[in-house]
């Protein structure tokens, strides 16, 4: 099971919390909306850490999923 399974409710708990909000509150809206999937991809990206590098890195295959960790940090700091 990948990491972010772990977490999955809690991450669409959080995408729907920009939901519902007043129409009258459109800042609001728009700070929900650029906000909630960067607070997912920081928490999948630390799932990915902890589970699957930490993974790699007990079966002695770190190297390999250090680059592809590194990988999507900078995708994750370009966007």
């Amino acid at each position: 099971m990948c990491g972010f399974a772990l977490n999955k409710d809690d991450y669409l708990r959080r995408l729907r919390r920009t939901e519902g909000q007043s129409c009258g509150d459109v800042l609001t809206q728009i700070s929900s909306v650029t906000s909630a999937p960067r607070g997912v991809a920081i928490g999948l990206l630390s799932g990915h850490l902890a589970h699957c590098v930490r993974s790699a890195a007990g079966d002695g295959d770190a190297g390999g999923m250090v680059e592809e960790a590194t990988r999507a940090i900078e995708r994750l700091v370009r966007s």
